[in-house]
């Protein structure tokens, strides 16, 4: 047995005493015999029982239950009265020792924001591929390393391309030909084989042929590979590095699997982290990704946020508002919903101190208030204070909660 479960029914034990001697004996001891209710001496006693361990039942008053407490009676009037609604009554003196507190379903508009957390990463979709265009070698490299941040335009190295000085060859010899058509097509051809508008100008210009390109960036971000090595032997389309942007970033949000409906592509969202206090950042969803986190039963949301400056770096921890449009709902306070991990339920209050669990579908939480789908009423009573005791009590004695569509 469990410290968990020993700890549950011992509240369950000390709350059925408080209800037989509050809510039984004060009442009994009030009115007995004065209304034509029986005193306590004259009610029929069906067996002695231990609250914590109903099951089990006894004959002798003097009887210890498997729990080494003594034993209590059961009377045979005890339960709910003819004509009323099943539940459990408690007097409205033992009320206020137990703590019960009551408060009304009421409608209201629920705060449609939703706090999650989640982590900077890189922005998959700004990625530079940096490749040889034609085979040759690194005949220089630059002082560049991984994890360096360079600009757009930033040299990678040199390298030598015997196959483009020799087309540049063909190309001077066919414009000395004075052929505009046949100028065009070799032209064309030097393009083909990538090579920058700068160079075949240049090429163009001065009548020289030029072999060695300088191989640059052509976006500003981190390196995040570099294989380029001086005297390196490269084969057309190797990939000398990968370059990542950091003018924009993804924030990987955590949502709970309960709350994945309420989360779509398009809504706004504001992220704040501990690196800079008092500061927010603002961006919208990009994407719901299709797959869900088995382990923590999360779905992820990614978030595009601008990068100025660079300061939110991969890596980084952020907490989440997700925003949405505030929409009226029946509203009870979150402590007033027990989660059993089979059903919801809230503990009614019925009138004249009696109260019965009911079953509720929920919806949206947020600043304290839950969403109620189904099974309450606008108008209705529910316990915000003391109800897990109380749904003890109605389980031992076997009060069936009242089901979804029964609300009034």
């Amino acid at each position: 047995m469990t410290d968990a479960t020993t700890a549950a029914r011992w509240r369950a034990g000390i709350l059925a005493a408080v209800l037989v001697a509050g809510g039984g004996g004060y009442w009994l001891g009030q009115r007995g015999g004065e209304d034509g209710t029986p005193s306590a001496s004259e009610r029929k006693i069906l067996y002695w029982y231990d609250p914590m361990v109903p099951a089990e039942h006894y004959d002798n008053p003097n009887s210890l239950s498997s729990m080494g407490m003594k034993t209590i009676p059961k009377y045979a009037d005890e339960g709910a009265t003819v004509g009323t609604a099943p539940g459990v009554t408690v007097d409205p003196a033992a009320m206020q020792n137990l703590g019960i507190r009551v408060v009304e379903a009421k409608l209201g508009s629920l705060a449609a924001t939703l706090n999650v957390t989640g982590s900077i990463e890189f922005n998959q979709r700004d990625v530079a591929i940096i490749q040889a265009r034609s085979g040759g070698f690194v005949s220089r490299v630059y002082a560049r390393a991984p994890g360096d941040v360079i600009r757009a335009g930033a040299p990678i190295a040199d390298v030598q391309l015997p196959e483009w000085g020799g087309a540049q060859t063909e190309f001077l010899a066919v414009k000395r030909l004075g052929k505009p058509e046949l100028t065009a097509a070799a032209r064309q051809r030097l393009r083909l084989m990538g090579m920058p508008e700068g160079v075949i100008a240049g090429v163009e210009r001065s009548g020289r042929t030029n072999g060695t390109i300088t191989i640059t960036s052509p976006i500003s971000g981190v390196i995040q590979t570099l294989d380029a090595r001086a005297g390196v032997t490269l084969g057309q389309g190797q990939t000398l590095a990968q370059v990542t942007g950091i003018g924009t970033v993804w924030l990987n949000a955590a949502v709970p699997e309960a709350q994945a409906g309420s989360v779509r592509i398009g809504q706004s969202a504001t992220a704040s982290l501990s690196a800079f206090p008092g500061e927010t950042f603002g961006g919208r969803i990009l994407a719901v990704l299709p797959s869900a986190q088995v382990d923590s039963r999360t779905i992820t949301v990614r978030i595009e946020l601008t990068n100025r400056s660079g300061r939110l770096r991969p890596g980084m921890f952020a907490n989440v508002a997700l925003g949405g449009t505030p929409r009226t709902a029946l509203l009870v306070p979150s402590e007033a919903v027990i989660r059993t991990g089979t059903r919801t339920l809230v503990m009614l209050a019925t009138g004249n101190g009696r109260f019965r669990p009911a079953e509720v579908r929920t919806g949206r939480e947020g600043g304290g208030q839950t969403e109620i789908l189904e099974g309450l009423a606008a108008g209705e009573k529910v316990v915000a204070s003391g109800q897990f005791l109380l749904d003890s009590e109605a389980s031992l004695t076997g009060i069936e909660a009242r089901k979804l569509g029964a609300a009034q």
